[in-house]
């Protein structure tokens, strides 16, 4: 029996002695092969929105970029669904199965949210489309249990995706320069590739993952330090700053890590962070601190700063409501609507131009109370510590796929951390048909199946040291 045929033979059950999927050669692929073969990264595109008037699911007021939207993330789940119902019994790893139980629990909690809120059917259909997402995330780690890939491609190809975005928004620029920078009157120009290319989280993961690329030498280091320093600067044109918060954090856990790994790293690290304080000094005695701190707040004043440019009086109205509704609102359509009605002195913006709570855990405990967020925030603290688990165990067989899963989830941690502080200024990580609800989706998809690849490589590395003390014994 040849090996193509044993493979597809393979039962579907967690028996405990798949021992040698680690050893298994990867099949490097093309891009378009890649995205054909994994179909979840398509759904990174957003897809693309050359839409400039604002749409209100909750009225109905929809075009023809909604429905693009919502057929593309359709397409990708039937495929799924598709797949996961070909073999008689589908096998979801182990280690991940509390996790995706608390990832349905949450979608079931959105869902209950239809019965109290304002607009039923936009929560219902914004609660499927949870669900398409979570489905397609369940089939691509199903897939690479039993296939496993390539990682560290999968991580350069992911980078490809938010620059081929970053590029379109480049070439539609000259024609319709409204879509991609915004202006205000406290920050001025902003270059945030609107709803084509969200440049505050696309140039930060480029940045994040050309810097651990070229630490641990995963390609060619000029190619990484090139990328690194065109997304580095791609952030720093966004003048936004919970992008540039979101980029210096995983950074700095990034060079903490990297400078364990020999002496060497650790005085280079040293080296390079008594550099950055003699630059930083310099700087600041060269331009003013005032300035630096003006350039860096975007001008704004000291009351909007203690105010979070008005998002605290959203973030007390959310907290308020749902102290007297444990439950609260209604997924999307709940905050929508409510806050229409709630006046807030000395916002600058028109309630009923807000959509959303700027940020994720309002907007989770707006849309499902108290509740989907203690769901949320215990399934988040579960893969961080499944990532940081998997990859910290010693005895794991030093193949290539072995090698590879570990750097992908180590890296992912890091740009899971990016999305989380991102998260923190803005609610559409967990909002459907938005780009950033996507990516951070298929962050989660990689660490889930990176760790489900290593657990037979675990297993094998347990049994050896179990076997290797009963011959010293």
């Amino acid at each position: 029996m040849t090996q193509s045929s044993m493979a597809s033979q393979i039962p579907l059950i967690d028996d405990g002695k798949r021992e040698t999927f680690g050893a298994q050669p990867l099949q490097r692929l093309t891009f378009f092969a890649f995205l054909q073969r994994y179909p979840i990264f398509i759904l990174a595109f957003g897809p693309p929105i050359f839409r400039s008037s604002a749409v209100d699911v909750t009225k109905g007021i929809l075009d023809v970029w909604s429905f693009f939207q919502v057929g593309l993330l359709a397409a990708v789940t039937f495929r799924a669904i598709r797949r996961l119902a070909a073999p008689q019994v589908v096998f979801i790893p182990r280690q991940v199965r509390p996790i995706f139980g608390l990832a349905f629990t949450l979608g079931l909690l959105f869902l209950a949210s239809s019965i109290y809120s304002p607009s039923r059917l936009t929560t219902v259909a914004y609660s499927i489309l949870y669900f398409s997402m979570m489905i397609c995330v369940l089939e691509f780690v199903v897939d690479v249990y039993r296939h496993p890939l390539d990682w560290i491609q999968c991580l350069f190809f992911f980078r490809s995706i938010g620059l081929l975005l970053v590029a379109l928004a480049v070439l539609v620029f000259p024609f319709k320069p409204s879509l991609i920078v915004s202006y205000s009157e406290q920050i001025g120009m902003r270059i945030g590739g609107g709803l084509i290319a969200p440049f505050p989280l696309i140039f930060p993961i480029g940045a994040i993952i050309s810097a651990y690329a070229f630490l641990y030498s995963l390609e060619p280091r000029g190619r990484s330090l090139f990328y690194f320093l065109l997304c580095l600067a791609g952030t720093l044109m966004t003048r936004a700053r919970g992008g540039e918060i979101s980029l210096l954090l995983p950074l700095v856990i990034l060079g903490f890590g990297w400078s364990k790994t020999s002496k060497r790293s650790a005085y280079l690290f040293v080296s390079g962070i008594m550099a950055s304080a003699l630059l930083t000094s310099l700087t600041f005695a060269t331009v003013g601190v005032g300035r630096i701190w003006s350039l860096f707040n975007k001008g704004e004043s000291a009351e909007g700063i203690k105010s979070a440019s008005g998002r605290t009086d959203m973030w007390h109205f959310v907290i308020q409501y749902c102290m007297a509704h444990p439950q609260g609102m209604g997924y999307v359509a709940g905050f929508r609507e409510h806050f229409k009605q709630y006046y807030v002195l000395g916002m600058q913006l028109d309630p009923t131009h807000i959509g959303n709570a700027h940020n994720v855990l309002m907007q989770l405990l707006a849309d499902a109370g108290w509740l989907a967020l203690a769901v949320y925030l215990t399934m988040f603290v579960k893969i961080v510590f499944l990532a940081w688990r998997n990859t910290s165990r010693k005895g794991l067989a030093s193949t290539t796929s072995n090698i590879g899963a570990c750097h992908a989830i180590r890296c992912s941690l890091l740009l899971l951390i990016c999305c989380f502080v991102g998260g923190l200024d803005a609610a559409d990580f967990n909002v459907p048909m938005r780009q950033p609800f996507y990516w951070q989706n298929i962050i989660i998809a990689i660490i889930l199946g990176a760790s489900a690849t290593l657990a037979p490589a675990m297993r094998q590395g347990a049994r050896l040291r179990e076997n290797s003390s009963v011959v010293n014994l």
